[in-house]
């Protein structure tokens, strides 16, 4: 059974040779649908926030802590679903793979 939800926003802020960066902001119950990231990336949470993971291995709970980023490699596949009462937000950040700092 698909839960139809509201779609998560994402602004791309800056797209050059060496990153992607967008901030995503999420309603309560908003979701970016599932996708696959061509890139390894960072995320760095703006806002505090309970996001449930969809995989292909299972779902899982994860907080999100402002200023508390991790990180991702390509080929990571999910859905992110904000779970809570109240929105979230954070930045995300892909570099480009053989890039070369100036």
């Amino acid at each position: 059974m698909t839960t139809q939800r509201e779609k998560a926003t994402a602004c791309v802020q800056l797209d050059n040779h060496q990153v992607i960066v967008t901030r995503w902001d999420f309603p309560p119950g908003s979701e970016t649908g599932w996708h696959t990231h061509g890139h390894d990336y960072v995320v760095v949470p703006v806002a505090d926030g309970s996001m449930q993971l969809q995989t292909p291995q299972g779902e899982r709970q994860v907080t999100l802590t402002i200023g508390e980023s991790y990180t991702r490699q390509a080929g990571t596949e999910h859905n992110v679903i904000n779970d809570g009462r109240e929105p979230f937000a954070f930045v995300e950040v892909e570099l480009k793979a053989g890039s070369q700092a100036e």
